[in-house]
């Protein structure tokens, strides 16, 4: 046992550190993970992929246009979703948005959706000029406009963020009324037929 571990010692150490070529297509070794100038890289493989819009918001989370359920404060991004650790608009401060300084390119718009906005909405002003010293604009809505403004600048192919809390209530749309009563008036309906 000692000789065949001897000879795989000897054997390894005769490989040569730097090989020029690749043995099975004679194709030159190729680095993408470093460039000279000390940045890294990312290829996207899947060019075709359409950007992330939001469909829904309730209490407890956001609905995308994937299919993914994010449940909680999310931080959203055109391509990409991050769960955002804040309990509410109290809790947003510098460092809680200090993710979206350090994005290289920087982002054009941050949209900032607090949930419900009422008269007691209460943002640290500390939080804008930090955000105005990093030379981030900052949009403050309700949680319903802010998901309306990600998904059209998004559309736009603008380079934007969002910083989205749900909202503690839910406001019925125009829409959830009409569709509501319609329910109603069918559920009535056929009760009757029923019972004739």
């Amino acid at each position: 046992m000692a000789f065949a571990l001897r000879n795989v010692i000897r054997s390894a150490t005769t490989v040569p550190l730097k090989r020029k070529w690749l043995l099975k297509e004679n194709l030159p070794i190729r680095h993408h993970s470093y460039d000279p100038d000390g940045k890294t890289t990312v290829q996207v493989l899947n060019k075709s992929v359409e950007g992330l819009m939001i469909d829904s918001y309730s209490q407890v989370g956001f609905r995308l246009n994937n299919g993914m359920y994010v449940l909680g404060p999310m931080a959203i991004f055109p391509r990409t979703v991050l769960s955002w650790n804040v309990r509410d608009e109290t809790s947003i401060n510098e460092d809680s948005l200090s993710l979206f300084c350090m994005l290289e390119p920087k982002i054009d718009l941050l949209v900032l959706g607090v949930g419900d906005m009422t008269s007691n909405t209460k943002l640290n002003r500390n939080v804008l000029s930090f955000m105005a010293k990093h030379r981030i604009n900052v949009e403050v809505l309700t949680t319903e406009q802010a998901c309306a403004t990600f998904n059209f600048l998004n559309a736009e192919n603008r380079y934007i963020a969002g910083a989205l809390i749900p909202p503690v209530t839910l406001r019925p749309s125009d829409e959830d009324v009409i569709m509501s009563k319609k329910k109603h008036k069918r559920l009535y309906i056929s009760g009757d037929d029923e019972n004739f």
